[in-house]
């Protein structure tokens, strides 16, 4: 990047992923108020109408698992995700680009594998029903598969960026 131009253009591919990050916030964002409001449901029906909805706790079992993982891959995206980065902070600019390669390839790799296995867990188990709610047992592994392949499609997203030279926002300035 030079120096007059610090934000570089967005190629077509990075313009994909934001839209792609951005779904994935408002669905998680949808999934946390309708987990809201059943979870409301649960305590008026228990406590008001002593008839407890007995569906609300499948349903919300697939919403945290859906808010979980996709809100995790978003995280990949936007390098909110968890990680130590201390030693990669500290060191110098030539061993601080190769940690930023091998964990854009580590996450690459763990996004492709938990995409695929996550594929065949939900194919294994989609002719099992959950319990109460009449949905095929596999969706549960869905939002898992989901997390896999954004993973896969932001690290690669960032992987085409490094060797463009383009920088990832960074805490530590030189």
């Amino acid at each position: 990047m030079s120096e007059e131009n610090p934000i570089a253009e967005k190629s077509l591919f990075d313009k994909f992923l934001d839209i792609l990050s951005d779904i994935s916030t408002v669905v998680t964002g949808v999934a946390m108020v309708v987990l809201t409001v059943i979870f409301g449901w649960l305590v008026y029906g228990r406590y008001v109408l002593n008839a407890t909805p007995t569906w609300v706790e499948q349903v919300s079992l697939l919403l945290v698992v859906l808010i979980g993982f996709v809100g995790a891959s978003v995280g990949i995206h936007k390098n909110t995700h968890l990680g130590v980065s201390f030693f990669k902070d500290i060191a110098p600019r030539p061993v601080r680009r190769t940690f930023e390669f091998m964990s854009h390839i580590a996450l690459a790799v763990f996004g492709y594998v938990m995409m695929v296995n996550s594929y065949d867990l939900a194919v294994f188990k989609w002719s099992t029903e959950i319990p109460l709610i009449h949905l095929p047992e596999g969706l549960r592994a869905v939002p898992i598969m989901l997390c896999g392949g954004f993973t896969l499609l932001y690290s690669i997203g960032h992987l085409i960026n490094f060797f463009k030279g383009i920088e990832e926002i960074s805490d530590i300035t030189e």
